[in-house]
């Protein structure tokens, strides 16, 4: 059996003051107990045995240390045999084995004088009062061991283990507590208390290796030695396996650790991701002011609800279209954050008009739209609008000031058979204008009538993308002539498309689109190189007079182009046409739409050498403050006077008005739509210079014009009178 290592061994070098008091004080105990042993020790009973034990012990077990797993003490020989010579030999020889085995076993530790020299005075002091214990109680142990009874043998090993643990821990456990400055009880009950059952089992087995000496002599100690040598390897090779199999079950443990904390944090990461994804798409899909679904989220509610009208012929749904009425007033005089509350307001008010099941949507500005999913007819549609204008009706309080506003709202359902959200969507806006246009604040329903047209106009729209593309678009021309010499004085360039499949589309038909598309301003591009082309090749040809000038219309989206010049200039560049050969119409609105800008596009375009007339003059609202401003050569009379003008009523005063206030301002006049012989001869009686129409010719061809110039020369040369037929 091995004892645990005793308490001392290990001790820092450094202690407090208090420490270092108290270890000079053990030395100096011990020394007093070492030299009475030296005195007193009986050398006759100190034979060959003896010595071989103190070598054993000094030499070899002190050495033989084995490691308590988990905790810091470990269990040598070396404790046992000084037990074993305690009881063999008395208490001086062990007091004195137990001095030297101190001393070596602490300098393999520390070489410090003082932590060497307490150590082996603790092992005395606790060793020496063993013996005086056991003499005590027993009488002294080398003299009564032969032929002590079991019980008093019994008695002897645990009063020995007993005083020795207490007396070495109590020493020990003290100066530590001195070190650590805490109190003796905690640190004894922390550091010591365990060790008390290893001096016990120490003392029995020197107990029964001193009981197997006294009845068979030294011999089972030696016999004893191979089979404490083989405990000793067999433990050891186990304690390796132990500390192995804790290695790797703690290198387990922290690798499930970290796999733990690794996956904790991949959780942890994964959430955060997916709130940043579900706050990322909540943002994609809903309107940053309001909290409503913007146009996204409620194209996906449209798309489906298609797809389930498709699967459930009785399933219907409805889009509605808002536009608030007034609201640039409101943003204009109150302010954009005034203006921003009024939408939040205006949200939460729809959001109460509808159900669950229903989608209100922001798609941006003032502009709204819902969706009523399963209605029964377009009274359900009608009724929540009647209940939007309703809630509308109450004042709004944007920061001290009570507004009232009203929406023009348009209907679309689904059993005009839908199969795209995005045409729902358009034909929704398409009758909200409407609405709007009917006076406002109040509601109107997308037809099949309206439907048919917005399908027309939807192929009419593609088509002429596609003729821009493959360049369907003809130019004709008519004739401009003089009422005074029936001269010609030039051309009005009108453009034609020749459809594929439907053939010539009417102007009145594909123009507007054209406007609403854009498409115009390429339109118009290619219509004025192409008129200025004809015009060149024509005084080429001889078939016109260097005087002859071609008339070109400007839409409006063209004049409010800011590379308008360029376009003109890149024309003539490419035609060689000269400037004074072309003329520019306008429109009477576009130019007074914006009068300050139009008069300075008009300066630069008749800077460059080129004229400018004023279309459809009479049917619009001119500013005569304006008109004298304007670089303007012609004014062309609309068409609607002249159809109805007859002698001395109001139509024909209106004319009468118009050429005598540009002769005036020093305008040329040209009358449009002139149709037969009497308003030609009324015309010509106002003063009217010009004049087109159908009496004089329609629209022609190049071929045609040509050949019509051609004609025209030789009735003229057959004729010596101006001769209107």
């Amino acid at each position: 059996m091995m004892l645990p290592e005793r308490i001392g061994t290990g001790l820092p070098e450094a202690a407090p003051d208090a420490s270092r008091g108290f270890r000079v004080l053990v030395i100096v105990v011990g020394a007093c107990v070492v030299a009475p042993a030296a005195w007193l020790l009986p050398a006759e009973r100190l034979d060959l045995r003896f010595v071989l034990l103190a070598l054993v012990t000094v030499a070899v077990s002190s050495r033989v240390a084995v490691r308590i797993p988990h905790t810091a003490g470990r269990i040598t020989v070396a404790d046992t045999f000084i037990m074993l010579a305690l009881l063999l030999y008395g208490g001086e020889a062990a007091a004195l084995l137990a001095v030297a085995e101190g001393f070596c076993s602490s300098l393999r530790i520390s070489r410090k004088a003082l932590t060497v020299c307490f150590n082996g005075a603790v092992m005395a002091c606790s060793t020496y009062a063993t013996a005086w214990a056991l003499r005590l109680a027993t009488g002294r142990p080398e003299e009564t061991l032969g032929a002590a009874s079991a019980a008093t043998l019994i008695t002897a090993v645990c009063l020995m283990g007993l005083v020795q643990y207490l007396t070495n821990s109590g020493l020990v456990g003290f100066d530590k507590a001195l070190k650590l400055r805490e109190g003796f009880w905690q640190t004894w009950r922390r550091y010591y208390l365990w060790t008390s059952v290893t001096y016990f089992a120490g003392a029995a087995t020197a107990g029964m290796l001193a009981r197997l000496v006294a009845g068979f002599g030294f011999y089972p100690v030696a016999a004893a030695a191979p089979v404490t040598a083989i405990v000793y390897l067999t433990y050891q090779t186990y304690l390796k396996s132990v500390e192995t199999a804790a290695a790797q079950a703690a290198m387990a443990e922290r690798h499930v650790q970290e796999l733990n904390r690794y996956l904790a944090e991949q959780e942890r990461i994964s959430r955060e991701l997916e709130e940043s994804r579900e706050h990322f798409r909540a943002a994609a899909l809903h309107d940053a002011l309001t909290g409503l679904p913007n146009r996204t989220l409620l194209m996906n509610h449209l798309k489906l609800a298609v797809e389930h009208s498709k699967r459930r012929p009785d399933y219907r749904f409805a889009a509605l279209f808002l536009d608030l009425d007034r609201f640039k007033v409101i943003n204009d005089s109150l302010g954009h954050l005034a203006g921003d509350q009024l939408l939040v307001q205006l949200a939460r008010r729809l959001e109460v008009c509808i159900r669950a099941t229903d989608t209100v949507a922001r798609l941006g500005g003032d502009e709204f739209a819902i969706l009523l999913s399963d209605i029964e007819d377009y009274s359900d549609a009608a009724r929540v609008a009647e209940r939007i204008q309703e809630e509308l009706s109450r004042p709004f309080h944007l920061g001290g000031h009570e507004v009232y506003t009203s929406a023009s709202i348009g209907i679309t359902l689904s059993d005009t058979g839908y199969q795209d959200p995005e045409a729902i969507l358009r034909d929704a806006d398409t009758v909200m204008y409407r609405a709007k246009a009917n006076g406002k604040a109040r509601h109107e329903l997308f037809d099949e009538a309206m439907h048919a047209r917005a399908v027309a106009l939807l192929r009419t729209e593609t088509d002429l993308r596609c003729a821009v593309e493959r360049d369907e678009f003809r130019v004709v021309y008519q004739p401009i002539l003089s009422l005074l010499t029936g001269e010609v004085a030039g051309f009005e360039a009108l453009v034609r498309w020749q459809h594929p499949e439907r053939g010539t589309v009417s102007p009145a038909e594909f123009i507007p689109v054209a406007e609403e598309t854009g498409l115009i301003v390429e339109i118009g591009r290619l219509v004025l190189r192409e008129a200025c082309r004809q015009m060149s090749e024509w005084q080429a040809r001889g078939i016109i007079r260097p005087e002859h000038y071609v008339s070109v219309n400007l839409s409006g989206k063209q004049f409010a182009q800011a590379s308008l010049a360029e376009t003109v200039d890149e024309a003539l560049h490419a035609t060689g046409l000269d400037p004074r050969c072309l003329r520019l119409e306008i429109t009477e609105s576009v130019v007074m739409g914006n009068a300050e800008a139009a008069c300075s596009t008009l300066g630069s375009l008749r800077a460059r050498g080129l004229g400018v007339s004023i279309d459809d003059f009479g049917t619009g609202y001119s500013s005569l403050s304006y008109l004298h401003r304007f670089p303007v050569d012609t004014l062309k009379v609309d068409r609607s006077f002249i159809g109805r003008m007859g002698e001395g009523d109001e139509n024909g005063e209106i004319v009468r008005t118009i050429i005598t206030l540009a002769r005036n301002l020093g305008m040329q006049v040209v009358a449009e739509g002139v149709e037969t012989a009497r308003q030609g001869d009324l015309l010509r009686g106002l003063g009217c210079e010009y004049a087109q129409g159908y009496f004089f010719s329609r629209p022609l061809d190049p071929d045609a014009a040509a050949r019509w110039l051609a004609d025209r020369r030789g009735e003229r040369a057959e004729a010596d009178h101006t001769v209107f037929v």
